[in-house]
């Protein structure tokens, strides 16, 4: 213990003197880390100093965190304490020792400080917090700082030490991470047991509405209990009756810009109180107090946004008409908080926007209290001298941000030709066939033939450029259509087609041709017969009505007493006939040679005789 003694009057940094100093008191079996027994050990030495050094500032008269600090010329030499806990910080920090032991000496520190020393000691705490924190010392220590805090708490009062209890519940907020769930009311349990006792009869003299006091105070019970209001409809009833009352008090005394103005809300917060007084004297000076109602107000609009909040069962939810209730009282509070002086529109805002932020909380409970923390991720280390890689524009994905790094970079980019160019498919089809020999051991799950996109293109390529190889698809798959030229001898021998099966499908095709040509001869020869006898009916109707007419003509004259025609206007007659007729006929044989494929060139269209 002498030499810890002396070792907390040695000048300098505790790096320098700190673990020689633990070596010379221990002795320990490793040079650097304490085993568990050496650690016990060294704990019950530092414990039994540190007693012995509160006790000794005790009698001093003196506050603990500067016992035994002096100022030698100008320079401010460090307490004892605060130096002993320094150079037990160092040691733990370093996993010379257990890292839990900075802790356990802070605990017994505010165990046998006063309320007044508990305030330097926790101001020591603050300073160390980004030490404390680490995560090897976090979690050996977090269980015993929340302990300690939590003792504070409870020794302080919430009253006259509530600048303290913020600096604690702060301190908390800060050295838990944000998903601790020992630090989160998860159940959404309200305290209860906060009573606002007020007086229940008037007293003599009495300036003011007694009816109205007792109206207002009254409403604190339901800000303490909210769930009440939705299950039993009695006191929502009661709750609204008696708020309407306050409000229209509120609107019918409104504050003057004078009146804000002379109650100073700076000098409020130094004297700041966490619960007014109920006494009935002090109503109509609180009524003039614009900090007193802006309380009032952001009780009211708290109460409300937590009966709209989400994540409750539709037991707890309101019903319809108290949701139109909630947003009627809602709007005129806002509007008397917009009211109140000073500055009524910028409070307003920031109490929207907490209560905004609040329904955030309310969601991230419901869902579980999920970590928020996420792993850093590890730098790549770059060696001097290489070259580093320009930021990327992230356009949403890869292409899209090469595209506009192409466009930003080169403006000719999209209008260029050459920009889009189909490969030759020798080309393409390179890669797959590399796949397919042997020699290159290539493992099957990283062949080409498992992409599908690649497979896609490339039959598209091979049924525009290479319609053989695209024919052996249905035959052997997507390897059949790799150009012959680019396999191996071995692979060529499977795809290539057996001369066998070359002469069967010739002699197949000739004999589907000729079956073909067959059937296309018939057809012509049908229809050449239909022509032939269409073509005699034709004739047929056109020489009947002459001769007809002739035979007509003649009676007629020989009846009429007009000479008779003679033989040569007759045989013109027969003439024109005839020629009509065989004018037809070599008009049928031109067609019938047309459709039998030929075009005599010989025939005769002149009449015969």
């Amino acid at each position: 213990m002498e030499v810890f003694r002396r070792a907390i009057l040695q000048p300098g940094p505790p790096e320098s003197f700190a673990l020689q100093t633990v070596q010379q008191v221990i002795k320990p079996q490793k040079q650097t880390k304490l085993v568990q027994d050496e650690n016990q050990l060294l704990e019950n030495i530092l414990r039994t100093l540190l007693q012995e050094l509160v006790s000794s500032a005790v009698q001093s008269g003196e506050q603990i965190m500067q016992y035994g600090q002096s100022i030698d010329d100008g320079d401010t030499t460090q307490g004892h304490i605060p130096r002993l806990l320094d150079i037990v910080l160092y040691l733990c920090e370093n996993e010379h020792i257990e890292g839990g032991m900075i802790f356990q000496l802070l605990e017994d520190l505010t165990e046998m400080s006063t309320m007044r020393n508990c305030k330097d000691v926790f101001g020591y705490i603050e300073s160390k917090q980004d030490i404390l924190g680490k995560p090897e010392l976090f979690a050996r220590g977090k269980l015993v700082m929340l302990r300690t805090c939590n003792q504070l708490l409870r020794r302080l009062s919430k009253a006259n030490d509530v600048v303290f209890c913020g600096r604690i519940l702060m301190f908390l907020a800060h050295f838990f991470p944000l998903s601790e769930r020992s630090a989160v009311n998860i159940k959404g349990v309200f305290n209860t047991s906060n009573e606002t006792k007020y007086e229940k009869d008037p007293p003599d003299g009495i300036s003011i509405d007694f009816n109205f006091y007792k109206t207002f105070w009254s409403l604190q019970e339901h800000f303490c209990n909210p769930p009440s209001l939705t299950l039993a409809p009695t006191k929502w009833k009661k709750f609204t009756s008696g708020l309407m009352v306050v409000l229209n008090t509120f609107e019918a005394q409104p504050l003057s810009d004078e009146e804000g103005d002379a109650n100073s809300l700076e000098e409020e917060a130094a004297n700041f109180s966490i619960k007014y007084l109920t006494s009935s004297k002090l109503m109509g000076l609180e009524l003039k107090d614009p900090s007193f109602r802006r309380h009032i107000l952001v009780q009211c609009l708290i109460l409300f946004d937590y009966l709209k909040a989400p994540g409750k069962s539709e037991k707890d939810l309101p019903s319809d008409s108290m949701k139109e209730e909630i947003k009627s009282c809602e709007e005129r509070v806002k509007k008397l908080l917009e009211m109140t002086p000073p500055k009524g529109e910028n409070f307003l805002h920031k109490i929207e926007h907490i209560l905004e932020r609040e329904k955030n909380w309310v969601w991230w409970k419901r869902d579980g209290c999920p970590p928020f923390e996420k792993q850093p991720a590890e730098k790549k280390v770059v060696q001097e001298g290489a070259k580093k890689r320009r930021p990327r524009w992230r356009m949403g994905n890869k292409e899209l941000s090469l595209l506009w790094k192409w466009a930003d970079q080169n403006p000719n980019a999209l209008t260029d030709p050459q920009r889009v160019r189909t490969p030759a498919i020798t080309d393409y089809w390179k890669p797959l066939a590399d796949d397919m020999d042997p020699a290159a051991g290539i493992e099957a799950e990283y062949h080409h033939k498992n992409n599908r996109v690649y497979c896609w293109k490339g039959l598209r390529f091979s049924a525009r450029q290479d319609l053989e190889g695209f024919s052996r698809f249905t035959e052997f798959g997507i390897e059949g259509v790799v150009p012959l030229e680019l396999l191996t001898p071995e692979e060529r021998s499977k795809y290539q087609a057996k001369p066998n099966d070359k002469s069967k499908r010739a002699k197949k095709e000739e004999t589907k041709g000729a079956a073909h040509q067959v059937e296309e001869n018939q057809i012509a020869t049908a229809a050449n017969e239909i022509d032939g006898e269409g073509i005699r009916a034709v004739l047929e109707a056109s020489v009947t009505p002459t001769d007809t007419d002739a035979t007509v003509a003649t009676g007629d004259m020989s009846q009429g007493g007009s000479p008779i025609p003679d033989e040569h206007q007759k045989q013109s007659s027969d003439t024109d006939v005839g020629q009509e007729a065989g004018q037809m006929e070599a008009d049928a044989e031109v067609e019938a040679g047309m459709i039998d494929g030929g075009m005599d060139t010989e025939v005769d269209l002149d009449p015969v005789g």
